[in-house]
């Protein structure tokens, strides 16, 4: 899980029963799409040089693995293995390696049962949760920060590309998330759980402001040797991301209390038949 999502779900944590479930089970989804198409950018616009040979090749590794996947083999091993052959084709084509990571977790076979333990998905889900949870991401997070706070700190936030940064996090996330939730909404894509309403999705939204891990990523490789331009645009991340944050907590707090919830009108439907007999 990238910090960003853990810190967007943390502010849900504090709210608790104040706000619906569904809201968290829509910000997780919400939030993890979101660092999917943060990778789909790196491997799009950053890659400097494209090997054809080495991506069919790492393509074909994962063609095997859904094969894989398909033909319900359980052992992790296989899927490891090629994990790793796909990660140094994936690397060596040109495009960011990361990609690797996120194909294989595609292809490893996942139940979908609460109480299926035997699953590869959840057997490497266990084991690498307390590494990565105490190790990784800190380690990540104390290595890519790496802010230095000068004289010129608050003249830099006003520069041209941390205004973006900021604008983005606090007001494009919250429109655009709001906006195209809406338009899903309207041509019948979906439709919004009972017990959540459009205040709920500005909350989300707000909270989607929040960023870290792939924010500070693409801003590493975007700004490659621009040492300023880096550590500015992490202060207007850091900055924008303290503030949605701190919004989407008020926000929902004042205005998150849950609606009737398709439970709620289950049995609100049980006890009518019931009165009625």
């Amino acid at each position: 899980m990238a910090t960003d999502i853990a810190f967007a779900l943390g502010v849900l944590a504090l709210l608790g029963s104040r706000v619906p479930a569904s809201l968290k089970v829509f910000l997780t989804a919400l939030a993890v799409m979101d660092d999917l198409g943060a990778i789909i950018v790196i491997a799009v616009f950053y890659t400097a040089k494209l090997s054809l040979a080495y991506l069919v090749g790492a393509l074909v590794v994962f063609g095997l693995l859904i094969a894989l996947n398909r033909f319900r083999v359980m052992s992790l091993t296989p899927y490891l293995f090629g994990g790793a052959v796909m990660w140094f084709l994936m690397l060596k084509s040109g495009v960011h390696a990361t990609i690797a990571g996120v194909l294989l977790a595609f292809a490893i076979p996942f139940t979908g049962k609460e109480d299926d333990e035997a699953s590869p998905s959840h057997k490497l889900e266990h084991v690498l949760h307390k590494p990565v949870a105490f190790i990784s991401l800190p380690v990540f997070a104390l290595a890519n920060t790496g802010i230095v706070i000068g004289a010129d700190a608050l003249q830099s936030l006003t520069a041209t590309n941390s205004l973006g940064i900021i604008s983005g996090l606090l007001i494009g996330k919250p429109i655009g998330i709001t906006l195209l939730s809406f338009i899903a909404v309207s041509v019948g894509v979906c439709r919004l759980p009972l017990d959540l309403n459009w205040k709920h999705v500005f909350g989300a939204g707000l909270l989607g402001g929040i960023g870290f891990t792939m924010s500070i990523f693409i801003t590493n490789l975007a700004f490659a040797g621009e040492t300023n331009v880096i550590n500015s645009s992490k202060m207007a991340i850091l900055l924008a991301s303290l503030t949605a944050g701190t919004i989407g907590f008020l926000w929902l707090k004042l205005l998150g209390k849950p609606e009737i919830g398709d439970d709620d009108m289950d049995a609100m439907d049980f006890a009518a038949t019931e009165a009625k007999a």
